[in-house]
């Protein structure tokens, strides 16, 4: 059976980590907070809802889709709270009701509101296809005012950095969960099926969306005889599935949703791809465990489907990673979080004025030393090994300043000029 690795992270999100990579997918302060402050909120994408009606976002390596299910919890905000515009007296519980008399329906508020429908493309790639499958099941937030700390797996460094209580920033709608199931219920096979009937793995999945996916499954499958089907169904779809249901196929009467998951070799996957993105979220393992996706030459790649107003976002600081896209040619900046009062990430852009915080004196100084020095894939196509021992090579030769000594004169606030 496939093997997960999952805690949960200090905001109630579910994180994992990746044995193979010796890493964690996600923060251990927060899977989902990470999603919103790294992705979300710095990527301006209010703004840009409020000028067009369609999006295109490329979620590379999805994992389990904490991204691309913030972007989507995000826009359902935007579209009850912002488009629409709602009266005091008309709340989002009352918009999702069936039977509002006494109010204005989903329609005629969007209708008064000269509300527009958006159409939404989310490419998704990643090369674990068991994982993104388990995506739409794993629960939105888990409360806890005290919780054992006790990992389901050994993981010292992880243990060490939750904390007792959980601080939840962010809400995950469930209806985004059923979106996105409803998108990849046709993928579902008996793999996910196995690790989801787990006793193992059971507190980490909503058994709401492990029974509408039941349901769902159920409801194409042609029985001879039907005796008790229907009634199975129907007791399964009230008692559990019902109120979310509903609400996630109201919000899509408010969408033209497209979700695609394409399990391949990100670089493989982009290079056949027609479509320019208005946003991407790069969200490899860092750049020595996964260094193909970092690469100045699949961000050469990236710029070629990137809308003249795109943007990139990313959780590196790295120098590398800024010196790479600045040679793809990209404007680069950085993300700043309010809440941690530190820079957090990345951005890259192809209009400069999108960049609210420019690289200092010495992000530009060290990527002038070898801390800077990029990887390189010219063919896209090399292994992880080949980049890292060619990049390895490149730093040995290399007649740049090291970044350590650097970092100590410029502490120093010696004379030496960088070239």
């Amino acid at each position: 059976m496939y093997e997960l690795y999952p805690y949960f992270t200090n905001d109630g999100s579910v994180g994992l980590f990746s044995p193979s990579a010796d890493d964690i997918y996600h923060s251990t302060y927060g899977a989902l907070t990470e999603a919103y402050e790294k992705f979300i909120l710095p990527s301006n994408i209010k703004d840009f809802l409020k000028k067009n009606s369609e999006i295109k976002i490329l979620d590379i390596c999805f994992g389990i889709g904490y991204n691309s299910k913030s972007f989507i919890n995000f826009l359902l905000d935007f579209i009850y709270n912002d488009t629409i515009g709602l009266d005091n007296n008309i709340n989002n519980d009352e918009i999702y009701t069936d039977n509002i008399i006494s109010k204005k329906s989903i329609n005629s508020v969007r209708n008064d509101k000269k509300n527009k429908k958006f159409k939404v493309f989310i490419n998704a790639i990643d090369n674990d296809k068991n994982l993104a499958l388990l995506s739409p099941f794993f629960v939105t937030a888990k409360n806890f005012k005290h919780r054992n700390l006790e990992l389901p797996f050994k993981q010292e460094k992880i243990s060490k950095m939750l904390s007792e209580k959980t601080s939840q920033k962010f809400k995950l709608k469930k209806e985004v969960n059923i979106i996105l199931l409803l998108s990849l219920i046709n993928q579902i096979d008996d793999s996910t099926i196995e690790v989801l009937k787990s006793k193992k793995y059971s507190q980490f999945f909503d058994k709401d969306i492990i029974n509408l996916m039941a349901f769902l499954k159920l409801k194409e499958c042609k029985y001879t005889p039907l005796l008790n089907l229907n009634t199975f169904l129907h007791n399964i779809y009230y008692k559990y599935i019902s109120p979310s249901y509903k609400k996630a196929m109201n919000d899509l009467k408010l969408l033209d949703f497209n979700f695609n998951l394409n399990i391949s070799d990100a670089r493989q996957a982009i290079k056949n791809d027609n479509n320019l993105y208005n946003y991407v979220f790069l969200d490899a393992f860092t750049p020595t465990k996964c260094p193909c996706l970092w690469t100045v030459d699949f961000f050469k790649l990236l710029y070629s489907h990137l809308e003249d107003d795109g943007m990139i976002l990313t959780y590196s600081n790295s120098a590398l990673v800024r010196n790479a896209f600045l040679n793809a040619g990209f404007y680069v900046g950085k993300i700043y979080s309010d809440s941690a009062n530190k820079f957090t990430g990345t951005i890259a852009v192809k209009n400069k004025s999108l960049i609210k915080y420019e690289l200092s004196e010495y992000d530009l100084g060290l990527m002038k030393s070898k801390a800077g020095i990029f990887y390189r894939d010219e063919n896209l196509s090399l292994d992880n090994e080949a980049i890292i021992k060619a990049h390895e090579i490149d730093v040995k030769n290399s007649n740049l300043i090291s970044s350590s000594k650097f970092i100590k004169s410029y502490k120093n606030k010696s004379s030496y000029i960088v070239k």
